[in-house]
């Protein structure tokens, strides 16, 4: 059983966590904030623009002339993952739910007989797959330094993406990211973004369709927003990342602070009720001495 002073030790060490954690819990909700915004903004405009691009996409077809990003190499026996995921932990299982999600389609190609690479953005995804798969690591992109998140830090792993792509070194290309829902739930995310592919808008569900007549030829159009495309798709997954790290965070350090407080409570009912055995015993002393005299 421990002593009294073990006891209160634990209790102020406990206590000094939960003003941490608390603190931690703050901050979180004060950066979700602005994550969230920025996430939810960029929303409109990017499933705008891959509208556009759907919509040239289809006109164009599978067509030879159609630029490369869109119809690919004809094979997908290389595939490049980008698995991203925080700089940072104490965030619940947001990074090892992104790196799950990234080991089951690692397994899944690699059963198939496919070739994996892996570029990893964010220190935390590169630590956990290290240990299984550091021998398909082909690149790293650290955003440590990186205070907020811009369109430009897309663009550089954009233009590495595509120069690999250029150069030969994989057939498909797949981002691996958390879509933020809200602070309780994000959602763990695979796109494929090389070769370019597009869901169906629900215009052309409906069976809507419209006509028009592009300036220059939809091929040359598709060849300049393309590499467009690919950086505003990476742009929306570190802004979505971003807002669900956060929130995750916050999350977690919110059960941090509640599970402090009931240890605390347990531990001091415990220091009560040894502390009133202590004095009950000294009493008892006190008394039996006094009666032997």
């Amino acid at each position: 059983m421990p002593s009294l002073k073990d006891l209160k030790l634990r209790i102020e060490s406990i206590k000094s966590t939960r003003k941490i954690t608390k603190a931690m819990q703050m901050v979180a909700a004060a950066k979700l904030r602005r994550a969230q915004e920025a996430a939810e903004n960029a929303r409109p405009y990017a499933e705008r623009f891959n509208a556009v691009l759907g919509q040239l996409a289809a006109s164009v077809g599978g067509s030879d002339s159609a630029p490369l990003l869109l119809r690919g190499t004809g094979k997908d026996d290389v595939h490049l993952l980008v698995v991203m995921t925080a700089e940072r932990g104490l965030c619940g299982g947001f990074n090892s739910n992104i790196v799950k999600l990234a080991r089951q389609k690692i397994s899944d190609l690699k059963a198939a007989g496919k070739t994996v690479k892996i570029l990893t953005v964010g220190k935390k995804g590169r630590e956990q797959l290290k240990r299984d798969h550091a021998d398909s690591f082909v690149g790293h992109v650290d955003l440590t330094e990186v205070k907020r998140i811009g369109y430009a830090n897309a663009q550089d792993i954009a233009k590495d993406l595509l120069g690999r792509f250029e150069e030969g070194e994989f057939d498909v290309c797949t981002i691996f990211y958390s879509e933020f829902e809200n602070v309780v739930t994000q959602k763990p995310t695979a796109q494929q973004i090389i070769p370019a592919s597009f869901e169906a808008s629900e215009d052309e569900d409906a069976g809507a369709t419209t006509l028009y007549d592009y300036e220059p030829d939809e091929e040359t159009i598709l060849a300049d927003l393309l590499p467009r495309g690919v950086a505003t798709q990476i742009f929306a997954a570190l802004l979505e990342n971003g807002a669900s790290e956060q929130g995750a965070r916050m999350s977690a350090m919110d059960n941090a602070t509640r599970n402090a407080g009931e240890m605390i409570d347990k531990l001091t009912i415990e220091y009560n009720r040894s502390r009133q055995a202590v004095i009950t015993n000294e009493l008892i002393e006190i008394i039996s001495g006094a009666e032997a005299l």
